[in-house]
């Protein structure tokens, strides 16, 4: 019968307690880095595997994260933001370097997250993607505040926003996208999306572009901006309604990609050319963004990076070491659609 290692014959090896060998394979923060790397080098040498379900057993957790997608708006059935596919599969990695099962739920917004998930014990905190109307979503987040809820999201950084919050840095992005037009010439700068506090992202991305302007001596035009949700078809309706008003323009930036894509239709059915008549820039840099007629200068959010800092940050909570909020930096990403060509403008 071969010889199968327990925590005891490691905890007499590296001369500690088992219940010390128990916290240092767990990670915890009561055990010392030199401690927990002596005891992990020792259990491999034993070929120790922790008993995970005895494990979640003694320490009433699950080893489990909860990954909630909320509704978008989409044309399919399938009502995920595109934008978010590649950051469910570095989620989905990470949790796995960790040593946590993902569980994926699709779902809407519940009053009752944290009873279904946290109290339930079906997860030992939350992740969350995706919002929609954001002064709705804060109330939520403000109650599981109140609930003492373990949860990470994505979104919007602010100094106000409640709970761990991973997001990109949206007014430097905006700002990456107005400075790009402005150094090709375009002075007559239009915004799709909704710019407003219901939708926190897309206004800091639009205030981050009417820094540049201003920077350049142009003043932002108001009546250049016309609402959109995260969708191609809000795209292709801003962009008529942008065409009705008769007010001269000759850049869009987008608040999303797919508010591009659909607006790029608009435009050509007015017989417009795309970037000899109208520069365009979009904002996520989605796969279809490359691939679009023409190809979509966009400013690149790090999907990659993001997700794995919301599991690493929700892991911290966990073991009772809360991270601050992190704001990841974009960059642009320049394609045909605001090539201009030479003398321009």
């Amino acid at each position: 019968m071969s010889f199968k290692p327990t925590s005891f014959d490691i905890a007499q090896r590296a001369g500690v307690s088992q219940p010390t060998v128990s916290r240092a394979l767990r990670g915890h923060p009561s055990v010392s880095e030199g401690t927990r790397l002596r005891i992990e080098a020792i259990a491999a040498q034993l070929n120790y595997a922790v008993d995970r379900n005895a494990s979640r057993l003694r320490s009433r957790t699950t080893n489990t994260l909860a990954l909630l997608f909320f509704e978008d708006p989409t044309p399919d059935e399938s009502h995920i933001n595109p934008f978010f596919l590649p950051m469910l599969g570095s989620i989905a990695r990470t949790c796995a370097r960790h040593g946590y099962d993902l569980l994926t739920s699709f779902q809407q917004f519940s009053r009752s997250m944290h009873v279904d998930y946290e109290y339930s014990r079906k997860a030992d905190g939350i992740m969350l993607l995706g919002y929609g109307d954001y002064e709705t979503y804060r109330e939520r987040l403000n109650q599981l505040e109140a609930e003492g809820a373990r949860y990470v999201r994505w979104g919007s950084v602010s100094a106000d926003a409640p709970g761990m919050t991973i997001g990109s840095d949206n007014r430097m992005g905006g700002l990456l996208a107005g400075q790009h037009l402005v150094s090709q010439g375009y002075r007559r700068i239009a915004f799709l999306g909704e710019a407003s506090s219901h939708a926190p992202e897309a206004e800091d991305r639009w205030r981050g572009a009417c820094d540049a302007m201003i920077a350049a001596g142009i003043t932002p035009d108001p009546d250049l901006v016309v609402g959109a949700v995260t969708t191609d078809a809000a795209g292709y309706t801003a962009a008529r309604e942008l065409l009705a008003r008769g007010k001269p323009f000759d850049a869009v930036f987008a608040a999303c990609d797919l508010i591009a894509i659909g607006a790029m239709r608009a435009f050509e059915e007015a017989g417009l050319s795309i970037p000899d008549d109208i520069g365009l820039v979009g904002f996520d840099d989605i796969p279809l963004a490359g691939f679009s007629h023409p190809p979509l200068t966009t400013v690149a959010q790090d999907v990659i990076r993001g997700g794995a800092a919301m599991v690493e940050a929700l892991i911290e909570q966990i073991n009772g070491r809360p991270m601050d909020v992190r704001m990841l930096p974009p960059r642009l990403v320049v394609r045909q659609s605001t090539a201009r060509p030479a003398g321009a403008g």
